[in-house]
């Protein structure tokens, strides 16, 4: 360096830092001095403009992620080597990563590289993996998730959006979020893919699968089932309602969300074909997703069974799911009572773009009819219009389907369910003749209020309208026209 300190003045403008520190780095009497590294290509690009004879800039390359949060739980990071340690990143690190070889470069007496086998280095570039994962749709959930989970005071929330006809993820949002391009600056807890490395009790959602598994069993969608005014005991167990009523059908048993009738319901069905169509549905078995960590619930076996467990599952007590084995399962009923393997990545391209791994649409297997699943999806329409526990969810111009929840968590320390941590949740689809979309959404522990009609089924409208208004899927003016200008609303 000629003059060292006006070199560290114009380095500092851009690079930053302190000038007594690069003067000193300057002054060395080495051959070389590393003055910064991990540097944007804006800044580096800036320093090579200045044109300081012996100011050297070595290229190399870094995972960058420009989208920021944008799905970050599910995509994950690499760390200081570019190495992938969270989430696809880490899962398909051998596909994204490519190869290193070590070549040989011959220079002439000036030092000027000769030859440097650039034509093998693409040859070494990793490949690509294709996601079902809309931008757009994604962005609409983690806004309307973050606005549910702050609303009401929640510790955090999930949703997710997934086409029923073919399993596809359009939306795995998390709240709170991280930057995967500086993952250092938050805890552990926030890189975690909940919707697939959590599990919870599923509460009222559950409803559904168990009318679901009693009609395809035989039972008449006009049985009349007598819910004992909200107090019934089964063993030593006393099983309550929100709100107390006497005679229900099937449908209104999952519209009014009444404990008591599900329980009932379970116990004309039995334990056996209980077990079966929760395993059925997909509870208790890992979806094989292609992320890490993914959990499989608890589904106890069926010889471990007490007198009250078919009872309590019934109506989502009792087990555990993931919030993607939940969501899969209501999209069975829109899917026909096809039940589809979650997918995530759509394809693996080679670092050439020829397609080394395509992931089409799955079917798992035919859980229940398309007869059984109409009849449900009409009982799940009534919850979202008058009186039922999911009004807030509906969406002027379509007829939506859906099931509120709102779950008691276990007690800290001592056995039996606490009362004041809530597990609030609303999970549908729509539009009614032909779903398009599945979507749920979870928050964790809301403060505010925990009905998961009231914290929960919003964010689902919110989610739907917008996503519907960006697909183009037009609403049914003759419904606009019938609704009502007020509507009542259960709670759930």
């Amino acid at each position: 360096m000629k003059n060292v300190r006006q070199t560290a003045d114009q380095l500092i403008k851009i690079l930053g830092g302190r000038r007594t520190k690069i003067e000193k780095q300057l002054s060395q009497k080495r051959r070389f001095a590393l003055l910064a590294s991990r540097v944007s290509p804006a800044k580096a690009e800036a320093v090579k403009k200045l044109n300081i004879v012996g100011i050297y800039i070595p290229d190399n390359s870094k995972r960058f992620y420009p989208n920021r949060r944008l799905a970050a739980q599910v995509i994950g990071f690499t760390g200081k080597e570019d190495h992938g340690l969270e989430g696809l990143e880490f899962s398909y690190n051998k596909v994204l990563e490519g190869q290193t070889l070590r070549i040989q470069e011959y220079r002439d007496g000036q030092g000027t590289v000769l030859d440097t086998e650039k034509n093998k280095r693409d040859e070494l570039k990793g490949g690509t993996i294709v996601l079902s994962i809309d931008k757009k749709i994604q962005f609409f959930s983690e806004q309307a998730l973050e606005r549910a989970v702050k609303k009401h005071r929640g510790k955090s929330g999930t949703a997710i959006v997934m086409q029923p006809a073919t399993g596809e993820l359009l939306a795995v949002a998390h709240y709170p979020e991280f930057n995967p391009n500086n993952y250092g600056d938050f805890s552990r807890s926030r890189y975690r893919n909940r919707a697939v490395a959590d599990t919870f009790e599923p509460g009222s959602i559950m409803k559904v699968i168990t009318v679901a598994s009693a009609i395809e069993r035989g039972m008449a969608p006009k049985t009349i089932i007598n819910c004992e005014n909200g107090n019934y005991r089964v063993g030593r167990s006393v099983i309550h309602d929100t709100h107390p009523h006497d005679y229900l059908t099937p449908g209104q048993i999952i519209k009014f969300s009444s404990n008591i009738g599900a329980a009932k319901i379970a116990q004309d069905i039995g334990p056996k074909a209980m077990h079966y169509y929760l395993k059925a549905f997909g509870f208790g078995t890992k979806t094989g997703i292609d992320c890490p960590a993914e959990r499989s619930g608890v589904i106890l076996p069926l010889k471990r069974w007490t007198s009250i467990d078919a009872v309590a599952m019934s109506f989502g007590q009792g087990m555990s799911v993931t919030a993607l084995q939940l969501v899969s399962a209501v999209s069975a009923i829109a899917n026909g009572g096809k039940l589809m393997k979650p997918l995530l990545v759509k394809k693996v391209l080679s670092n050439t773009g020829e397609v080394v791994q395509d992931n089409k649409p799955c079917v798992v297997r035919q859980v229940i009819s398309a007869k059984t699943a109409d009849i449900v999806k009409k009982m799940m329409a009534r919850v979202v219009q008058e009186d039922g526990t999911g009004t807030k969810a509906a969406i002027p111009g379509y007829r939506i389907c859906g099931k509120t929840s709102t779950a008691q968590k276990a007690a800290r320390g001592k056995k039996g369910y606490s009362d004041s941590r809530f597990t609030s949740a609303f999970a549908g689809f729509a539009p009614f003749d032909n779903p398009a979309l599945a979507i749920l959404v979870v928050v964790d522990e809301p403060k505010q209020n925990h009905y998961g009609g009231i914290v929960a089924a919003p964010a689902f409208k919110d989610i739907m309208a917008r996503s519907f208004n960006y697909l183009n899927i037009a609403p049914n003016t003759d419904m606009i026209a019938a609704l009502p200008r007020e509507v009542s609303h259960a709670v759930d």
